[in-house]
């Protein structure tokens, strides 16, 4: 039933994906605010070095900058900016799991658990941007 409701979720926005580039850009200055500010403040009990979460945090502020800018400028095609930030955030979640196991010695079980739940959540809403790409692509994506 979870896949029926993905594919049906993914058949409503490729009829108006517009609103998945303002979810990802609220999305995303959620996480830099998380990386940047709270958990900056509670290093020790993350165990995320600051240097790390700082290079995390700046990363999400130019995913918001990217899904608003295309938000507001209502392009012809959303699939290649929708592709884009697929791309983007699936990079992210590579790069966020590289640097969990590069510092994975420091790491304390909630660290693991914020990054690993961060990357999921992530990984979720590039899977189902891609989804909606293939839709518009494919021209299946359904007409109002």
């Amino acid at each position: 039933m979870r896949r029926r409701s993905f594919t049906e979720l993914a058949r409503a926005l490729a009829t108006a994906p517009r609103p998945l580039f303002l979810v990802d850009g609220c999305g995303a200055l959620l996480s830099a605010f998380l990386l940047g500010v709270v958990l900056v403040r509670f290093e020790r009990f993350f165990g995320i070095p600051t240097g790390v979460l700082h290079f995390l945090a700046v990363l999400p502020l130019g995913f918001a900058l990217y899904d608003w800018g295309v938000y507001y400028l209502r392009p012809r095609s959303w699939g290649p900016w929708l592709r884009g930030i697929a791309l983007i955030n699936a990079a992210y979640c590579f790069l966020s799991l590289g640097l969990a196991f590069t510092h994975r010695a420091q790491l304390t079980p909630w660290g693991w658990g914020y990054l690993l739940g961060e990357v999921l959540l992530v990984l979720t809403l590039a899977l189902l941007e891609w989804r909606v790409v293939e839709l518009l692509k494919s021209g299946n994506a359904p007409r109002n």
